[in-house]
């Protein structure tokens, strides 16, 4: 279940993916699967070489990507979500949602 974000954030995430860049999209998150995590972002871009090659930078497995939807992305949550923000540069994501 996904919820903290805004409309206008959901569809500002998916217009940067539809054009190919690479995007960050973080919400609260409840799944059972994973107890402990509050949170996923989502990094998407619909060039998935791209976003393959951005993901093997953190050593993540190119057929680890969601192509659900329309939006190719990976989820990134727990520790891993919290280093790639940081290396990422989005301090703006890791403090809303508590992650420093």
């Amino acid at each position: 279940m996904a919820f903290g974000i805004k409309r206008d954030e959901l569809i500002a995430w998916k217009k940067a993916v539809r054009n190919g860049e690479i995007a960050f999209l973080t919400h609260y998150w409840i799944d059972e699967r994973f107890p402990g995590c509050k949170t996923v972002t989502k990094a998407g871009c619909s060039d998935i070489e791209k976003l393959s090659q951005w993901g093997k930078r953190y050593g993540l497995k190119r057929e680890w990507i969601d192509m659900r939807d329309d939006y190719p992305h990976f989820d990134l949550f727990g520790e891993h979500e919290r280093k790639i923000l940081v290396k990422e540069g989005l301090s703006a994501q890791l403090k809303r949602f508590g992650l420093l």
